[in-house]
């Protein structure tokens, strides 16, 4: 028997720019080790990805699904545990650019 579990996706495109790195961020943090996101976004998300490897250097692996050029589907897949966010700073240290 084949158990399939569906992929969560999260959607940013109707969300306001300047709050979507913050709730992406939340979501990957909250993700179980070995587990994937899907991401929908209305660009290349080139700058989230660079973040990212920023701040939790090695510990996603990002595929793209789909590449522009209206709609962007990525595959964000969590290799290792991240340590906690801090409450007083966003996930960029206060330097989102949405």
């Amino acid at each position: 028997m084949t158990t399939t579990t569906a992929i969560p996706t999260l959607d940013v495109r109707t969300l306001p720019h300047e709050g979507r790195h913050r709730l992406i961020f939340n979501h990957l943090a909250a993700l179980p080790e070995g587990d994937v996101l899907h991401l929908v976004n209305d660009h290349d998300p080139v700058p989230l990805r660079l973040q990212l490897e920023r701040q939790w250097p090695g510990q996603f692996e990002v595929t793209y699904l789909q590449s522009g050029p209206a709609l962007w589907q990525l595959e964000i897949r969590k290799l290792a545990a991240v340590p906690a966010a801090r409450s007083d700073s966003c996930c960029s240290g206060g330097a989102c650019c949405g």
